[in-house]
């Protein structure tokens, strides 16, 4: 059975839902009463999407009441993995925010914590029994919209290792180089390359982790025209946007992202491919 702590996300629409309240008191605290009849069940997948540590107590509490009604085996799916990116010490002081998150995980012994492209290896290398699910299929599904005349385009150094495997899922895509620079305490951003001389107006599909306020891809979309490219396209597995869409909008042909994060509707330049059994398979 598959319990949905967002009721806007059902990534098993075909599986057995648990009914349930969920309600916050009024010092703050979130509490669930489950209500669906559990005693025959041994194992149940807890789906939630993460954008606040609320969101994060919300499992904690339904692991509790689900283990509470007897439940053996629970699997965790997380599509957005919160604190993926303080994935390593930038400057002292700092907090590796990855392993908080995962150390919490750990603790509640999870018979898999089923994860969407996380930003780096070292989300799965510190978390106990990790699923990791490929942007492979997301990104087919980009393409098919498309066309297949296209580059592969990387934002940056950290993307290389994921890109060139997706190529080689995909076996028929050149890849460009590219990389930014970053002032490590200010966070500011400068220094966009493209390592490539003439792109001879070829249509380019640029493919990363996660957007948030989205400079980067504006000023890679600058580059990239002065190397004459042709239109440009940016799949997105993690949209989160937080500055909108419109500088985005003014630089690519379309956006694509799944719904790991939050939900996207009648954007016109945004293309939303939901994340279920078509991206999990």
């Amino acid at each position: 059975m598959i319990l949905n702590l967002d009721n806007n996300f059902n990534p098993y629409p075909n599986e057995k839902s648990i009914t349930y309240e969920m309600f916050t008191f009024s010092g703050g605290e979130p509490h669930i009463k489950i209500q669906s009849d559990l005693s025959r069940v041994n194992e149940v997948t807890i789906t939630q999407r993460v954008k606040s540590f609320n969101d994060v107590g919300k499992i904690l509490i339904a692991v509790n009441a689900l283990r509470g009604a007897g439940v053996q085996e629970v699997n965790l799916l997380l599509p957005y993995f919160p604190g993926a990116r303080q994935d390593r010490f930038m400057v002292n002081g700092e907090a590796l925010t990855v392993k908080v998150y995962t150390d919490l995980f750990n603790q509640l012994s999870f018979k898999s914590v089923i994860i969407f492209d996380p930003h780096s290896d070292v989300t799965p290398a510190l978390l106990n029994n990790p699923i990791v699910v490929e942007n492979y299929r997301f990104i087919e599904k980009v393409i098919a919209k498309i066309g297949s005349s296209i580059l592969l385009v990387s934002p940056d150094g950290g993307a290389l290792k994921k890109i060139y495997k997706l190529a080689s899922y995909l076996n028929k895509y050149n890849v460009i180089e590219c990389s930014k620079s970053r002032d490590v305490n200010s966070g500011k951003l400068s220094a966009f390359k493209v390592y490539a001389d003439n792109l001879e107006g070829k249509d380019c599909l640029i493919v990363d982790d996660i957007c948030d306020g989205g400079r980067t891809f504006i000023g890679l979309a600058q580059e990239l025209k002065s190397k004459n490219c042709g239109k440009l396209y940016l799949a997105i597995s993690h949209g989160i946007f937080s500055k909108g869409l419109r500088e985005l909008s003014n630089q690519y042909e379309m956006i694509f992202t799944t719904n790991s994060f939050s939900d996207f509707e009648d954007v016109d330049s945004l293309t939303q491919i939901n994340f279920d059994y078509g991206l999990l398979s």
